[in-house]
């Protein structure tokens, strides 16, 4: 076996043909199909392999997707069932594993501060904490979840503790009292289950979301969205680009229900609009959000039966999926205001997504506001790629068996362009060029 990335002594070459930022799932998959290629690079990577698994998580996180599904193709889990969800140190210690496998070029502990390209020369100087490297090409492969986002709503001044999701661990982190969460994907719901059966009162913000079936017929949602070919759909859906996903791997894996959090002592509210002399406002949208969940989720099951009777599929009818219990108080005379102080909440736990910095690379890689300007991760500034991105080339892109796929794309693009780089004309090529120029 390969010795493990983190603790590679070897001489590192200041010149390589490329260098990879970030060593999450998209850059070792990267690393794979360029080591395939043969092609030299090397992986910077300012904690370790798969450092947001292991320290920007809460304890319980799990996967998402089942371990037959959310792995690369080339490996399965060994420590996991693959109807099951592996935990986040599962995850992380497949990473590195992977990256084990075939000897991936990691530097850890090396952070990029900054990529210039050369004047007069092929290539990019590229600035770090270990000194300055050159390279061909230069791929990001950071992401797109990378600066926690907290919206400026309450004052960091008043007496109310607010981490964001990515800083939450476990309800004993907290303050004794209450508990706001704001955000109902995947990430606000189950830490909103969680704080809720370890005896705290919570209220849980939800906005607009898609809301799929756990399973459904036998089938994991997962399996529905790959024989309904909706993993390769290459846009989100019209006013659906930033629509969050609420499903859970979490207890084994379950349908997410806001009735039954509601019914289990979570209270539902809209989202969180306002604040002012400690109480926060919310929208009018809470059934709106909640009806429009449920539309997604029967939109799926109806595909999912017509796709099992075209195909004749011996798959269990289901007909329970269908039933929602009774609309609770919370969703019918929903809360309008909320006195954080009178309601005995201290804390405020913002599951609000991430935005990306990318202003350590050269401005031709980016738009007017910052974001990578990219088709499939080949970025406008000729030798700069993207990977990891959401929707970078179909749904499936921010997945770990989605970004393998990306990452050799990207691959192929650069060996493409180094095939074109290397090509030199032959010597009776060159004479007889120049006989043609002299004729004319």
């Amino acid at each position: 076996m390969a010795s493990t990335p983190q603790s590679t002594t070897a001489p590192v070459p200041r010149d390589v043909e490329v260098i990879v930022v970030g060593a999450g799932q998209a850059g070792v998959a990267m690393s794979e199909h360029l080591s395939r290629a043969g092609i030299r690079h090397l992986v910077f990577e300012r904690g370790r392999i798969a450092e947001r698994w292991r320290s920007e998580r809460w304890d319980s996180l799990v996967a998402n997707g089942p371990a037959w599904h959310d792995r690369f193709p080339g490996m399965a889990f060994d420590d996991v069932d693959p109807d099951g969800f592996a935990t986040k140190e599962q995850v992380a210690r497949y990473m590195t594993d992977y990256a084990e496998r075939f000897g991936a070029p990691v530097r850890c502990g090396v952070e990029v501060r900054r990529v210039h390209r050369l004047d007069g020369a092929r290539g990019f100087e590229v600035d770090t904490t270990d000194g300055v490297y050159r390279a061909d090409y230069v791929v990001a492969a950071t992401g797109a979840f990378q600066t926690p986002v907290i919206p400026s709503l309450i004052p960091a001044e008043d007496d109310i503790v607010q981490l964001h999701s990515s800083q939450y661990r476990n309800p004993a982190q907290l303050p004794a009292g209450g508990v706001l969460v704001v955000g109902a994907g995947s990430s606000g719901v189950q830490i909103a289950a969680e704080l809720q059966r370890s005896g705290r009162d919570v209220h849980l913000a939800v906005g607009p979301h898609d809301r799929p079936p756990r399973s459904y017929r036998g089938r994991d949602f997962v399996w529905w969205l790959g024989v309904l070919d909706k993993w390769d759909a290459a846009t989100p859906p019209r006013g659906a680009e930033h629509v969050t996903i609420a499903v859970s791997g979490a207890d084994g894996g379950h349908t997410v229900d806001f009735r039954r959090l509601a019914a289990e002592g979570v209270t539902l509210v809209g989202r969180a609009n306002g604040y002012r002399n400690g109480v926060v406002e919310f929208g009018d949208d809470l059934a709106r959000n909640i009806a429009a969940g449920d539309a997604n989720y029967l939109d799926l099951l109806d595909e999912a039966d017509a796709y099992v009777e075209r195909h004749g599929l011996d798959l269990p009818e289901e007909p329970e999926a269908r039933e929602f219990g009774p609309e609770p108080a919370c969703v019918t005379a929903p809360l309008r205001e909320l006195d954080l102080v009178a309601a005995g909440v201290n804390s405020v736990i913002w599951a609000t997504g991430f935005t990306s910095d990318y202003s350590w690379l050269p401005a031709g890689a980016l738009d007017a506001t910052g974001r990578p300007a990219h088709r499939r991760g080949v970025s406008a500034e000729a030798g700069i790629y993207f990977l990891g991105l959401p929707w970078q080339s179909r749904r499936g892109s921010s997945f770990i068996w989605g970004v393998w796929h990306d990452a050799k794309h990207v691959a192929d693009h650069i060996g493409i362009q180094r095939m074109y780089a290397a090509y030199r004309p032959t010597t009776e090529s060159a004479s007889s060029a120049r006989e043609k120029e002299t004729v004319r």
